[in-house]
């Protein structure tokens, strides 16, 4: 029997990867097909994969109008196709990336708990197991982990705190309210590798003392939900999640919660509100959510990547972890490229790679071969980069110092027909549309700065403009109306003309 591997994530499943299963099903010939992940070569998807003596051979992107094709160039034992992109392993956009996190995604059936195990899976939990709470916390904060989601603070330090706050019971909170354009990392994992999720926050629960995690997760996202739901049943009846894990006496479980829709609740505390099933609305700090979260209780918030990065961690212990990356900005990324770009995707690769090295090399250039005018990174409130910027090595101080953000590791790809005055009403825009409400000047200042992107030929409204800037920056009570100037100051600083009204 013949093993063929067809994707069945979020992004294969819209460029008809159920429809190409079925027809290759249909070939006749004895095919067993494996249901894997993406590898996040998403410009390749639906990448079919057949496997040889010589490993894993790749052909894509195939339709269901591609498949006789393939079955008559011999495609079942490797053969030569337009669509042949060689072995899977030797593929230069995932060849010359640094795995780690995403090593098993497009690698497994992630339903599959004997693949997981097959592949590393559950030897960071099972060290776990026999240390100390204080020992995990010390080996994640030696691997120098750093919050994935957008504030970058240490991992260590946070689960730190909880552990040795006060109470009987403490939360692990993961927050997969994955909302910056541009970004579908969190999703990748969700639906490729669940069991590394689940076994990156049983690893924080055993080190804090938490015995209850939540995985908060975006309503958009259903076949998340569907296989998050799934595994959870599989850890459980394996043992490795519930009352006494794999016979240590140590108990976690874990509940899926769906998120209610809105972006601010990608915020910490605003998720806290309406996991408690209030409207999600941004908390004061202090206290912090360490010390007084999820239902006033000690609680652990990080999102996605943060916490399956934990896994390897604990199998190869922090040191392993901390040689990759550069300066404070330890370990790896998942970089994820869209917008005007030629192959876009998944990038996981070590902190102090440079945004030329992404859009250009991996992503191959615009998808229109006009010249690139700019790059938002960090989501909708990230800046936008000029093409001298595109040399900074991509770490949390390099680009800090700029007054840039990395964020989620998004980066939407811009030519240079996009106009900038555009992207910065943009933001206020969003901003508007998505905020709390609770802050003044997110509420209102989001509305005036579009009303006077409209009017810019009104004498003084561009000074008013940086002025509100300002006042948004320094005066929010979080990161939504805090971070809104910064796409429009980058837009103004760099491109000015674009704001010239005829």
């Amino acid at each position: 029997m013949i093993n063929v591997y067809v994707p069945r994530d979020t992004s294969s499943l819209s460029m008809g990867a159920d429809e190409v299963a079925i027809a290759i099903s249909k070939l006749p010939t004895d095919i067993n097909i494996i249901r894997n992940g993406t590898w996040g070569m998403t410009y390749l998807e639906p990448l079919v994969e057949v496997e040889t003596k010589k490993g894993r051979v790749a052909y894509g992107p195939v339709t269901v109008s591609d498949v006789q094709s393939l079955y008559d160039s011999d495609f079942l034992s490797g053969g030569d196709h337009v669509l042949c992109q060689g072995l899977t392993s030797e593929i230069d956009y995932l060849k010359n990336q640094d795995r780690l996190t995403f090593a098993r995604c497009g690698l497994i059936d992630p339903l599959s708990i004997s693949d997981y195990l097959n592949n590393g899976g559950f030897e960071g939990l099972s060290n776990a197991l026999k240390m100390s709470g204080t020992e995990i916390v010390d080996d994640v904060t030696t691997s120098g982990l750093r919050g994935r989601g957008g504030a970058a603070f240490p991992t260590g330090i946070k689960w730190n705190t909880v552990k040795d706050a006060s109470g009987t019971q403490k939360y692990i909170c993961c927050n997969a309210d994955e909302g910056d354009s541009g970004t579908f990392s969190d999703r990748i994992l969700m639906e490729c590798d669940p069991f590394c999720l689940i076994e990156g926050m049983t690893i924080a629960g055993i080190a804090v003392g938490a015995t209850k995690g939540y995985i908060y997760l975006r309503s958009e996202y259903p076949l998340c939900k569907e296989i998050l739901h799934e595994a959870l049943k599989i850890a459980r009846s394996e043992k490795y999640l519930g009352s006494d894990i794999r016979g240590s006496r140590k108990s976690f479980d874990i509940e899926v919660r769906i998120g209610a829709g809105s972006y601010v609740c990608g915020e910490e505390t605003a998720m806290l509100d309406s996991l408690e099933g209030k409207r999600g609305m941004v908390r004061a700090k202090p206290p912090l959510p360490a010390h007084v979260g999820l239902f006033g209780k000690p609680t652990v918030i990080n999102n996605v990547i943060s916490l399956a990065s934990v896994p390897i961690i604990l199998a190869k212990g922090g040191e392993y972890y901390k040689n990759f990356g550069i300066g404070r900005s330890r370990g790896t990324i998942a970089f994820q490229i869209t917008g005007n770009v030629k192959r876009g995707g998944l990038i996981e690769k070590a902190f102090g790679v440079t945004l030329n090295e992404l859009v250009n090399e991996y992503g191959g250039g615009t998808y229109t071969g006009k010249p690139i005018k700019t790059a938002q990174v960090g989501g909708p409130l990230g800046a936008y980069l000029s093409i001298d910027d595109f040399k900074l090595p991509l770490d949390y101080e390099a680009y800090s110092e700029k007054g840039l953000v990395l964020g989620h590791g998004g980066i939407v790809v811009f030519d240079e027909t996009a106009n900038m005055l555009d992207q910065a009403k943009f933001a206020f825009d969003f901003c508007a549309i998505e905020s709390c409400g609770k802050c003044t000047p997110c509420r209102i200042g989001s509305t005036r700065g579009s009303e006077l992107l409209d009017n810019l030929d009104v004498e003084g409204n561009m000074a008013l403009t940086q002025e509100l800037c300002e006042l948004m920056d320094t005066s929010s009570l979080c990161a939504m109306g805090g971070m809104t100037p910064i796409p429009v100051k980058s837009a103004l600083k760099h491109w000015p003309q674009d704001f010239e009204k005829s």
